[in-house]
């Protein structure tokens, strides 16, 4: 389920982000998303070095350059997409998870 934020970027993000969404036939919102969800899961690999996520960095290199070539199938690209998603939210679990031990 989506929901609805405003979010203030700098111009530099905002054109860099635009940029990805225009040449890879996103909206602004999915690349935002896309993005958020690739930092998610490497800021929580970096601060649990002990989670291991599905997805590791050259993994997400991978999949992010499989997802920007054209010949790639948009059928694919869902599927990258997906993963990172269930990837990111397992990861943001996996956090929450802790930080509730710590209370």
């Amino acid at each position: 389920m989506l929901k609805r934020y405003q979010v203030l970027l700098e111009n530099w993000q905002a054109d860099y982000i635009s940029g990805v969404a225009n040449r890879n036939d996103l909206s602004f919102s999915e690349a935002v998303r896309i993005f958020l969800c690739e930092g998610m899961v490497c800021i929580i690999s970096n601060l649990h070095p002990e989670y291991k996520p599905n997805i590791n960095k050259k993994k997400l290199g991978s999949m992010a350059g499989r997802a920007t070539d054209s010949t790639t199938s948009q059928v694919e690209k869902h599927d990258f997409t997906s993963k990172l998603y269930f990837e990111a939210r397992k990861a943001v679990e996996y956090r929450s998870s802790k930080i509730e031990k710590k209370k």
